[in-house]
């Protein structure tokens, strides 16, 4: 059974309290209609594991954050039922948005309700002792480096406030950190992961210390650590945790997840429905039923909303025979004709659908079954640990590790040797990005690869340089900061 569910009733009660209700409007919970503080919480380890819960249970809400990484870059469009629909989503995609736009103030929202929560527990880490505490905080520190991460990728400079919760005037006095002091407190979190969490077996969906160090090479990476990002990556891959599951065409199934490939998966499950006034409530995966196609009749899928539709670019820039390509990518008119399904096109249909995260027939959702779906969302694949390797390595000057990494997710892809490759130097760096493309198409991570490899621009319709790398602070939080916040270059 899914963490959760068991905890469905803790998480529930947790986001009455003063952990930033998730549906803020605000930079905080401006008005909590209940607030639970250290006199009469944090007095047993009971409520130390319930906070906890509440910190994971804004994990769910990244779907958001998984589509628009592929619809803000080269991969996919919009897509959806017309142009009006879910607008901030058709702005993202043109690179037109500005800092009124709701969806990306659903990020700024719900990560920063995710830093709160696990701040909550860090504010009162000290209030009672109890067995396993370090580990327990281990987790804290790691979701907080984890919204903090997603924060810094899309927004840039932040608000940090140490181990304390933010308050009502906190946006007046806190400054903006620099992103690159950002990376510091980051890296510092997940090491404090990596040296107190237990190294036993734990419960599907909560944090490892295999997670932890993979999260930190990947921030190594984009604090531009590239030797940093070697070890600690390679000491995941030498640790014997994690394999490459052979069958490419399983790894996202429902009924392969947590598999030997899963370094750190985002849970989520059916057990209940959200509506469209609070999304982010659901414990299913929204973007699934958002991916699907529209008016679908067929076997082996279920319809959705048309979203997140690949381009044709993005399926033609697989190399012939790489067995990724239709995993990936649904090719919609070649599946009808094979099985005769029927589907509707919705707005800029393109004939693609993302198929690793579209609905599959039998998935039992409760509810709007478009809004809540089981299927778990892969954060972070041993097959990314080992690109992101094959990265560090080559931009450190050790090829032959490069090549070795790179070439081992390249048999998976096409079945054989006979496709290894043997350059070395920048056009190795090119092939590995290129093998990130094509191995992670459809997971969210496209558009920060471009930007932070400097290739956003001239990849990226609409990109323009010293702009696009990252999106505006909302609105209406550099006008309750008065002054304190200056938005973003360009916005």
């Amino acid at each position: 059974m899914k963490m959760n569910k068991i905890y469905k009733a803790i998480a529930a009660l947790s986001i009455l309290s003063a952990l930033s209700i998730s549906c803020s409007d605000d930079f905080i919970d401006r008005s909590p209609a209940y607030s639970i503080d250290s006199e009469n919480y944090f007095n047993s380890k009971e409520d130390y594991d319930n906070a906890l819960i509440a910190a994971y249970d804004m994990l769910q809400s990244t779907y958001v954050n998984v589509m628009l990484g592929e619809i803000a870059s080269d991969n996919t469009l919009t897509g959806s039922e017309s142009a009006t629909d879910t607008p901030g989503f058709h702005q993202i995609d043109a690179m037109t948005h500005t800092p009124v736009n709701s969806n990306l103030k659903n990020i700024w929202d719900w990560m920063y309700a995710g830093v709160n929560r696990a701040n909550y527990i860090l504010e009162f880490k000290d209030k009672t002792a109890f067995e396993g505490k370090e580990a327990l905080l281990a987790q804290a520190y790691f979701l907080r480096a984890y919204y903090q991460f997603e924060l810094v990728k899309w927004f840039g400079a932040i608000p940090v406030n140490g181990d304390k919760r933010f308050k009502i005037g906190d946006e007046t006095v806190v400054p903006r950190t620099p992103a690159n002091e950002v990376y510091v407190l980051i890296e510092s979190d997940l090491q404090y992961a990596i040296d107190h969490l237990s190294t036993g077996v734990q419960a599907k969906g909560r944090i490892t210390v295999g997670a932890a160090r993979a999260l930190l090479g990947k921030v190594y990476l984009y604090d531009k650590k590239y030797a940093e990002a070697a070890t600690v990556l390679e000491t995941v891959i030498n640790s014997g945790t994690y394999s490459l599951v052979t069958d490419y065409s399983t790894i996202f199934e429902n009924n392969n997840e947590n598999n030997s490939e899963s370094v750190f998966e985002v849970q989520y499950s059916d057990d209940e429905g959200a509506g469209f006034p609070c999304l982010q409530c659901s414990e299913g995966n929204v973007a699934v039923g958002f991916n699907g196609p529209r008016n679908y009749t067929g076997p082996l899928f279920e319809s959705g909303y048309s979203f997140n539709v690949p381009t044709a670019e993005a399926y033609n820039s697989y190399e012939i025979g790489d067995k990724r390509r239709d995993i990936a990518i649904l090719d919609i008119v070649a599946w009808a004709a094979q099985t005769g399904a029927t589907y509707g096109k919705g707005y800029e249909h393109t004939g693609y659908y993302n198929r690793k995260y579209i609905p599959r027939v039998g998935d039992q959702n409760l509810g709007d079954d478009k809004l809540t779906n089981p299927n778990n969302y892969r954060s972070i694949r041993y097959a990314d640990v080992l690109l992101m390797a094959a990265e560090a390595f080559n931009r450190t000057g050790d090829d032959t590790k490069a090549q070795l990494y790179l070439n081992m997710v390249r048999r998976r892809a096409f079945g054989d040797n006979n496709h290894d490759k043997t350059s070395q130097g920048p056009a190795l760096l090119e092939f590995i990005l290129a093998e990130r493309r094509a191995e992670l198409m459809g997971e969210g991570h496209r558009f920060f690869d471009l930007v932070r490899t400097g290739k956003a621009e001239g990849t990226i319709q609409g990109f323009t340089a010293g702009k696009n790398e990252v999106f505006p602070i909302p609105q209406e939080e550099i006008q309750f900061s008065n002054g304190n916040w200056q938005q973003n270059p360009g916005y």
